[in-house]
C-alpha cells in the first residue's frame, strides 16, 4: 500500500474495522479496571467503618468518616470523570479519523496537481557538425611468442563549431482527453550557420537528432541552403553535405511534435555563440524552466513571449526552455496537527470551564457536542475555502452558543471569556503561521483570567 493512501502512520481511524476492534477491546479493559478499582475502594472503607463502629469520639473513627465522606464527594464526581473520559477518548479517535481523512485528501490533491503535468518531456538536444579524419594509433599483438608494435589508423569523429543558431519555437497547449494532462504541441523552426575553418576537409555530416518525448512528429525536414537534405539512412537523422574550406553553409529545421508538458533545448555541452531563442508559449501559466534567465520575457494576452540571446560564446551545462507553472499548494498538514491536538485543546477549554463555571453533566455533554462539530464543520468547511477563514466564521457561532451557558449576564460573560482563551484562540493559533506566540497568548490570558476570578475576586457572579 502506498504512503498516501495509509494516512498519517500510527494514527488510529475508526472506520478501519481491526482498529474499531482493537478499540473496543481497549475500552472494556480499561472500564473493568476502573469498576474493579471503585469497587475494592468502596468495600475497603466500608469494612473499616464497621470495624469502628462502636468507637463514638475515637480518632480512627473521625478518620474512617472522612474517608466515607472523600469516597462519597468521590462517587459524586465520578460521573463527571467518566464523561470527561468518554468525550477525551471518543474525541481523540474522531479527530485521529479526520486527520487521516485531511491528511489523504491533501496527498491526492497535490497528486491530481502533479499529474496533471507529469509526463515525459520535449527535449531538443542541438545539432552538431561533424566529420571523419583518420588518425594514427599504436597497438602490440604477439607474433611468434614475441610481442610486436604495430602502427595503423582508424577514423575518429571531429566537431565544428555552429557559428550561430537563431530557433523560433511556437507552444500550444492541450488537454489529453483520457489522463486528463497536458500536452505541448510544438511548432520548431530554427537556422544554423556553419563555416568551414578548416584546409584539407570537405565533407562533413549534419548531425540533429528529433525531440526527445515525443509522441507524435511530423513534416521533419532539413535544408541546405533552401535544398532538402536527404540523410544516409532511414531513422539515423545523419544528412552527409560538402562544404569548401573558408565557405559558409545555412541549415533550416522544420518540425511539429506533441508531447509532455515541458519544452527544453539541450546545448549539448556545446559553445552557444550568437545565439537566439524566441518561445512563443500560447496558454497561461507559463514559465522558464531549468532556472536559466530569459533575456526577455514579454506578457501576452494569453501567454508569454521567451527569448534568450547570447552574442558571444557561451557555455550552459542545465537544458533551458518552458514549462507549465502549477499552482502551489501550501500549508500542508496544518489541519492534521490541529486535529490531532484538538481533545487536549477540548481539555484546556473544559477546565477553564470547570474552574469558572458551575457545570453539571449536562453542561458537560452539550459542550463537548460543540467543541467536536465545530472541529468537524471546520475540517470540511476548509476544503472550500482558507481554514483560517472558516474558523474566523465559526467562532461567532460558537461564542452565542456559549452564552446561554451562564445564568446571568456575568456568567455568561465568563463563558465568552473562557471560550475565546481556552477555545477560539488556541485553535487558531495552530492555523496561522506564529502558533507559539498565539498559544502563548492564549495562555497567558487563561491564567489572568483565573486569578482575576479566585484570587482578587474582581469578577464575581454568585
Amino acid at each position: 500500500m502506498w504512503q498516501s493512501t495509509q494516512g498519517i502512520p500510527n494514527i488510529p481511524d475508526i472506520t478501519h474495522p481491526q482498529e474499531l476492534i482493537e478499540l473496543g477491546n481497549q475500552v472494556l479493559k480499561v472500564s473493568l479496571t476502573l469498576i474493579i478499582i471503585i469497587g475494592f475502594l468502596g468495600l475497603f472503607i466500608a469494612i473499616i467503618n464497621s470495624s469502628f463502629r462502636h468507637q463514638q469520639e475515637s480518632e480512627a473513627n473521625i478518620l474512617i468518616n472522612e474517608l466515607v465522606s472523600r469516597y462519597s464527594s468521590l462517587l459524586k464526581k465520578l460521573p463527571h470523570l467518566i464523561l470527561v473520559l468518554i468525550l477525551l477518548v471518543g474525541g481523540f479517535f474522531l479527530c485521529s479519523t479526520l486527520s487521516n481523512r485531511y491528511h489523504n485528501w491533501e496527498q491526492a490533491k497535490i497528486a491530481q496537481i502533479a499529474a496533471g503535468v507529469a509526463d515525459n518531456r520535449l527535449e531538443q538536444i542541438a545539432p552538431k557538425i561533424r566529420y571523419v579524419i583518420a588518425e594514427p594509433y599504436t597497438y602490440y599483438q604477439w607474433v611468434d611468442n614475441k610481442q610486436v608494435e604495430v602502427e595503423s589508423t582508424r577514423n575518429v569523429d571531429k566537431y565544428l563549431n555552429i557559428n550561430a543558431s537563431k530557433i523560433q519555437v511556437n507552444i500550444n497547449q492541450a488537454k489529453d482527453v483520457q489522463n486528463l494532462k497536458a500536452v505541448y504541441v510544438v511548432d520548431f523552426s530554427a537556422e544554423y550557420q556553419v563555416t568551414n575553418q578548416l584546409q584539407d576537409i570537405q565533407e562533413f555530416f549534419f548531425d540533429i537528432r528529433p525531440p526527445y518525448g515525443y509522441s507524435l512528429l511530423q513534416n521533419f525536414r532539413v535544408e541546405q541552403n533552401n535544398k532538402r537534405l536527404i540523410p544516409t539512412n532511414p531513422g539515423n537523422y545523419t544528412f552527409p553535405f560538402s562544404l569548401s574550406p573558408g565557405e559558409t553553409v545555412n541549415f533550416k529545421v522544420n518540425y511539429q511534435a506533441q508531447g509532455g508538458p515541458r519544452w527544453i533545448y539541450n546545448a549539448n555541452n556545446q559553445l552557444l555563440s550568437n545565439f537566439q531563442l524566441i518561445a512563443l508559449a500560447n496558454f497561461p501559466k507559463a514559465d522558464f524552466a531549468s532556472g536559466i534567465v530569459p533575456t526577455e520575457t514579454i506578457e501576452l494576452n494569453e501567454g508569454r513571449k521567451f527569448t534568450w540571446v547570447f552574442d558571444d560564446n557561451v557555455s550552459v551545462k542545465n537544458p533551458f526552455g518552458v514549462f507549465t507553472a502549477t499552482d502551489s499548494v501550501k500549508n500542508t498538514g496544518i489541519l492534521p496537527r490541529l486535529l490531532i491536538l484538538a481533545p487536549l485543546l477540548f481539555l484546556w477549554w473544559l477546565i477553564l470551564l470547570y474552574f469558572s463555571l458551575p457545570l453539571n453533566l449536562r453542561d458537560v455533554a452539550i459542550l463537548g457536542g460543540i467543541f467536536f462539530a465545530c472541529l468537524l464543520t471546520l475540517t470540511y468547511l476548509s476544503r472550500l475555502t482558507d481554514a483560517k477563514l472558516a474558523w474566523s466564521l465559526i467562532s461567532p457561532i460558537l461564542l452565542f452558543l456559549l452564552w446561554g451557558l451562564g445564568s446571568n449576564r456575568q456568567a455568561s460573560l465568563a463563558a465568552i471569556i473562557c471560550t475565546i482563551a481556552g477555545g477560539i484562540l488556541p485553535i487558531f493559533a495552530l492555523l496561522v503561521s506564529y502558533s507559539g506566540l498565539t498559544l502563548s497568548i492564549a495562555g497567558l490570558l487563561s491564567v489572568i483570567w483565573l486569578v482575576v476570578r479566585h484570587w482578587y475576586r474582581w469578577y464575581s457572579y454568585e
